[in-house]
């Protein structure tokens, strides 16, 4: 199976690592490291030195509780990013649920946009089916950021995540956009408790009946802090053996912080025969 994007056809007959490059004051994990243009840059460089396939710029906390930031903010904070990234030769990704950004982003000539609200807002289809050939990433999510874990609740979770990523990726092949352009994300921690979290990766195996690629973002997120009592700052060993596991229940695709770690123990799995 391949991810059809801007400029690569990415193949996804094994593992991918999507490496995230927060350039936000207030990420959850590493919020103000690479808020500034030169930091964030070097950070790319980093990330493909480790080994990352893929890198994925965001210019917006989506934190639970985050405050919303404006489309100039944003603009403002990923644009020089991305300029440097896209020298960089690999595929660029950009975090954002706003149209204006998007735009801005696929002009310059961006591979993917990344959303967790799965296209929703107003015009975010129409930006997408616009462009040739980007890729995207369809996320479930209950609620929004700043409410998103009140009180998460479900008649029948996986479900609810599997019907909504359908009835998504069904608008945006209405629109005309190829189903190869388009990977879905169950949204781990994005309005679900630590038991939702949990049975959906159980069952996370279920989500490829509907016949796209899997991107799993479990890293350092709150979840494996209540399973093992680790910060977010300590949560590297706990990540990356939900890398694998999630890799194990069918993702294509891992995104995660620590990329070095992850593709190394990737390289491992796949040696055990595991891939």
């Amino acid at each position: 199976m391949f991810w059809q994007t801007t400029r690569f056809r990415i193949d996804l007959s094994r593992p991918r690592v999507m490496g995230i490059v927060n350039v936000t004051p207030d990420s959850f994990s590493d919020g103000g490291r690479f808020s500034d243009a030169s930091a964030g840059a070097a950070h790319c460089e980093q990330l493909l030195k480790e080994g990352a396939d893929i890198l994925d710029i965001g210019g917006e906390s989506s934190r639970p509780g985050a405050a919303p930031v404006s489309v100039e903010d944003e603009l403002a904070r990923v644009m020089p990013v991305l300029t440097e990234a896209l020298q960089l030769g690999c595929p660029v990704s950009l975090d954002t649920a706003k149209p204006e950004v998007m735009q801005r982003a696929l002009d310059l000539g961006v591979d993917i946009i990344n959303d967790i609200q799965a296209l929703r807002a107003p015009s975010a289809v129409d930006c997408v089916a616009a462009h040739p050939g980007c890729g995207v990433c369809l996320m479930h999510m209950q609620g929004e950021p700043r409410s998103m874990q009140a009180a998460p609740t479900y008649d029948d979770l996986l479900s609810t995540v599997r019907s909504f990523l359908a009835e998504r990726t069904q608008v945006l092949l209405n629109a005309g956009i190829a189903a190869e352009r388009i990977v879905l994300d169950p949204g781990y921690g994005f309005g679900k408790t630590v038991d939702h979290n949990l049975e959906l990766f159980r069952r996370q195996r279920e989500l490829m009946v509907l016949g796209r690629p899997l991107l799993a973002g479990w890293s350092r997120k709150s979840t494996l802090g209540v399973l093992t009592g680790r910060g977010p700052g300590e949560r590297l060993v706990p990540s990356v053996a939900a890398a694998l596991a999630a890799v194990q229940h069918g993702a294509s695709i891992v995104r995660v912080h620590d990329v070095a770690a992850t593709v190394d123990a990737l390289k491992v799995w796949s040696a055990a025969g595991l891939a």
